[in-house]
């Protein structure tokens, strides 16, 4: 009794032709995925981002003790708090000069969501200062974060500003 053949020993002209395939494929994508050399942004340029999501203040007020005796126990919570949140003034200046200010809506149905910030400025490369100053409580009398940055751009690079809500202070990554 002999061994049966390899199932494959029949096929060899097939998986010969199919690996050739494979690999002229393969290196065609290698080839087109580096040509043509393409850049988002111009030459000698770079980019800076503001690019952040963050919460602004509810409009909340004391419960009297009247309105605390009427309610059940288990719903006695000493403020009354409205589900919306106030919009977020965000103000960016760029040497010097206003580059960007909003007041940014808070997202959701019931505007309850956190507000977001996404936008993107193409600066010549070389140093610039960045000044940025947010406002998230209305019953403030001013900004409640500021932030100065010396930013020193090259060519190409793209740096972006975020917030953070934790320790209250914007920073550069």
């Amino acid at each position: 009794m002999t061994a049966p053949a390899p199932f494959w020993r029949g096929r060899v002209r097939h998986l010969a032709l199919g690996g050739t395939l494979t690999l002229a494929l393969t290196l065609a994508t290698a080839a087109l995925s580096a040509w043509p050399g393409w850049q988002s942004v111009a030459e000698g340029d770079g980019v800076l981002r503001l690019s952040f999501t963050h919460s602004g203040a509810r409009a909340c007020r004391d419960r009297t003790p009247e309105e605390l005796a009427a309610l059940p126990r288990n719903m006695r919570t000493a403020q009354l708090c409205e589900r919306a949140r106030s919009p977020v003034r965000v103000e960016l200046d760029i040497d010097g000069r206003s580059a960007f200010a909003a007041d940014v809506n808070p997202s959701g149905l019931a505007d309850s969501g956190p507000s977001r910030v996404y936008r993107r400025f193409e600066l010549p490369a070389g140093s610039h200062v960045v000044r940025l100053r947010m406002q998230d409580d209305p019953a403030a009398p001013d900004f409640t974060q500021t932030a100065a940055f010396a930013i020193d751009l090259a060519p190409g690079q793209s740096v972006a500003i975020d917030f953070d809500a934790t320790t209250g202070r914007f920073f550069l990554y």
